[in-house]
């Protein structure tokens, strides 16, 4: 391994504009996936149904979490340009749709269609960033498209509360035109690759049963003691049901010529609890991005600009971390402790929100959020850096897709689940989410859930196999030989 210099990596360096594409087309899912936690009470101020709200995240996930493993097959088959340019074109329809939606079940179904769009659009810009730049370089190209993140955390909070303050927060979803617009044509014009095109077998039986099995799942969790109680028929039929799919998806997978998420993926120790890694950052991540603007509001009654703000600080963390943890972290040390450091700062920041959830500040919730910030970006990249090191091109699609599926049904599900808590808490209080007490004890059980969720994280940061970024490539030598 050889020294980089951020010359040769950089927006002016030879490969400058697929990186420039790959940064617009992750802005796109950087801002939504701050914009619309802010905007959460105009928008049920406007469409009613408090008690759906959380399926406005869980359905968006849960689409893009099914969909990113058949993508990411396809990018390994017939090339990553295609798909990108399909995911941010559905992307800009479904933004489109949310803008018009009349209704929140309306909302709730362009949801999904964005979150289509999302599935590409995410993991197929992080494969092509594995695809040409090697370990090393990843480290630096990573400040890169973080920084899009940073920005994008200032960006998509405060556009988010200026939109609800302005009582336009339909704004929230048109915003993202020009940006389909923009990254679209970057990638159409700087990105070229050539793949040879092979014949490939969808795996529409296992997706359908995935996103069957899952919706049910998450359709029990978020509606038990609310439509239904808890042991009645109907939610143990719901989970049953689910429980029975998603056994069905497994034995379609062992038999599928072309899975939709191959299980040989989880035979591999590193893949394995990198992908456990990035299920416990999505539970953690959706449950401070989705409650923390909702509880500040409520709870202390701040503007939307305010709230969004303090939000901001958790995903300015999350890219300063994420820039140097290859330069200061796992180039020197090794993937496996930079992941330890960041668990630790994840469950302090978490633990705080918790510990001070019945005596909140704006800037005390701003400081655990930047703090937990600070630990996911020491997680969540070099897991995935990790992952993607470790297997030749071929597999690059897969092993990246599986990750940020995980990441995605980690997000999909705690949104579920974290709705169903704060729900709960509503309910029992006979008070509306608006008020101040009723807010407090919702916002204290959420932030205790998101606290253990995080704790529980940690066990696979411990299982995780010691690595480092050369014995990574030598791993992806051995696959690549064995696979030729």
């Amino acid at each position: 391994m050889t020294p980089t210099s951020r010359a040769t990596v950089g927006l002016r360096s030879d490969r400058g504009p697929i990186l420039l594409a790959l940064m617009v087309s992750t802005g796109l899912i950087a801002i939504d996936a701050t914009i619309l936690a802010t905007a959460v009470p105009s928008v049920v101020r406007d469409l009613g149904d408090f008690a759906l709200f959380p399926w406005l995240f869980s359905v968006y996930l849960l689409a893009q979490a099914v969909s990113v493993p058949v993508y990411a097959k396809l990018a390994d088959t017939v090339g990553r340009k295609p798909l990108m340019l399909a995911g941010i074109a559905l992307f800009l329809l479904g933004s489109v749709l949310c803008g018009f939606a009349w209704s929140m079940p309306a909302l709730i179904v362009f949801r999904a269609v964005q979150g289509l769009g999302a599935g590409a659009v995410q993991p197929i810009a992080i494969t092509i960033a594995g695809d040409i730049y090697t370990v090393a370089e990843r480290a630096t190209a990573q400040g890169y498209i973080a920084s899009v993140w940073a920005i994008s955390s200032v960006v998509g909070p405060t556009l988010g509360g200026i939109f609800s303050q302005l009582g336009i927060w339909r704004w929230i979803f048109f915003v993202n035109v020009p940006l389909c617009l923009l990254a679209g044509a970057l990638i159409a014009r700087n990105f070229t690759e050539r793949v040879e095109r092979q014949r490939h077998q969808i795996d529409y039986r296992g997706s359908v049963l995935l996103m069957t099995s899952m919706t049910l799942v998450i359709l029990g969790v978020l509606e038990g003691g609310q439509a239904w109680a808890w042991s009645s028929p109907t939610s143990i039929a719901v989970f049953v049901s689910g429980g029975v799919l998603l056994a069905l998806f497994v034995l379609v997978e062992r038999r599928a010529p072309e899975p939709v998420l191959p299980l040989w993926v989880f035979s591999r120790r590193l893949l394995a609890t990198t992908a456990c890694l990035a299920l416990g950052v999505g539970v953690v991540l959706i449950g401070l991005t989705s409650y923390v603007p909702t509880y500040l509001e409520n709870a202390l009654g701040v503007q939307p600009l305010v709230a969004g703000l303090a939000l901001a600080a958790l995903t300015i963390g999350w890219p300063i971390s994420a820039t140097l943890s290859g330069r200061l972290f796992y180039l020197r040390f090794g993937f496996r402790p930079t992941i330890l450091v960041g668990l630790a700062l994840t469950l302090v920041g978490t633990g705080s929100l918790a510990l001070l959830a019945h005596d909140p500040s704006v800037v005390g919730v701003a400081l655990g959020c930047f703090v937990a910030g600070l630990g996911l970006g020491l997680v969540a990249s070099p897991s995935l850096i990790a992952a993607q090191a470790s297997v030749p091109w071929q597999q690059r699609g897969v092993a990246t897709g599986t990750n940020m599926f995980a990441r995605s049904i980690g997000s999909a599900v705690g949104a579920a689940i974290f709705g169903a808590v704060a729900n709960a808490v509503i309910a029992s209080s006979g008070h509306p989410e608006t008020d101040r007490s009723t807010a407090l004890d919702s916002g204290a059980a959420v932030f205790v859930t998101v606290a253990a969720a995080a704790l529980l994280t940690v066990a696979a940061g411990l299982a995780m196999p010691a690595v480092t970024a050369e014995s990574a490539e030598q791993t992806q030598d051995r696959e690549a030989s064995t696979a030729s």
